[in-house]
């Protein structure tokens, strides 16, 4: 490929990556890595297929079609990539079979995780992986940011003060813990608690997706805004997204039967660690519950 279409790759890709990641409510990029540039062709080849396509066209058009140097990668004839599962590959390895299967189980789920290094999470202090845990079986399902540091040395989400509010909030529906399905959007602790950064999402949305096919809930409550955009592939602020029903459907699963992958009810509200800060959202935030219990049949408290 010539250095004209090289280019025009480049340009083009670039600007439809940070249109998609806008969109998915992804702000920012990791750092460079040795081998970018092969990683920037796959992204493009995923996230902009009509660019790579175009610019592979350039390259052949102007006749300059000459050996690639040796250590680079000929973008114009690379294999072709499966576009429609762009969103949800694991990168930089192929797509698990747990993660493939139309309905998973959580146990072959967890056994894909491994022990995870596809993101710098797993090298930069963590402990250990923190699944989720709860009844694979759940009506509903909780979905919270990532593991916090009482998380990181439990292994089990939600056990801290932020845990111990929504174990509250869970009781207020006349449910216990057990009852429920708990999980996090990253399962390793971002140092000092930071927010989880773009490929760190990335690396671990195909997992997210495959435990909620696992456990099929009948609602998932978004628990503030990681939770709520990575579901939604959105970019709204949770505070404008809580009280509204959504419906969850992986995209990987559009052309799969209907009726094996019905929509999931979604429910963004606030995070308990946002409501141990703002406590006068509690009431928002119930009100988002009683909605929930409603959904479920379940006995509406006197709180």
């Amino acid at each position: 490929m010539n250095a004209r279409a090289e280019l025009s790759l480049l340009a083009a890709g670039v600007r439809r990556i940070a249109e998609w990641d806008a969109e998915d409510g992804l702000i920012g990029y990791p750092p460079a890595r040795a081998n970018g540039w092969p990683e920037l062709v796959t992204a493009c080849r995923l996230k902009a297929p009509e660019a790579f396509a175009a610019a592979a066209a350039l390259g052949h058009a102007s006749g300059e079609d000459a050996p690639t140097p040796e250590g680079q990668l000929d973008v114009a004839h690379a294999p072709a990539q499966d576009l429609s599962t762009a969103p949800d590959l694991a990168p930089p390895s192929e797509t698990p079979s747990a993660l493939a299967a139309t309905r998973p189980t959580l146990p072959a789920v967890r056994s894909e995780l491994g022990d995870c290094q596809r993101c710098k999470l797993a090298t930069s202090g963590r402990t250990t992986i923190v699944f989720g845990e709860g009844d694979p079986g759940a009506e509903l399902m909780f979905v919270g940011e990532g593991p916090g540091f009482f998380e990181d040395q439990t292994g089990r989400p939600f056990v801290g003060k932020a845990g111990e509010l929504l174990e509250k909030m869970i009781n207020a529906m006349s449910l216990t813990r057990a009852e429920v399905y708990i999980c996090n959007v990253v399962k390793c602790r971002p140092p000092e608690n930071r927010n989880p950064e773009p490929d760190e999402i990335i690396a671990c949305r195909p997992f997210l997706h495959a435990q909620i096919r696992a456990i099929r809930p009948k609602v998932v409550v978004a628990l503030g805004k990681f939770a709520a955009q990575v579901l939604l592939d959105s970019s709204e602020p949770v505070s404008r997204l809580r009280g509204r029903w959504f419906e969850y459907v992986p995209s990987q699963l559009a052309e799969l039967d209907s009726a094996a992958v019905a929509p999931v009810r979604l429910m963004p509200t606030f995070h308990p660690a946002y409501l141990l800060r703002n406590p006068d959202d509690k009431k928002l935030c119930w009100a988002d519950l009683k909605l929930v219990m409603g959904e479920l049949g379940l006995p509406r408290s006197a709180l």
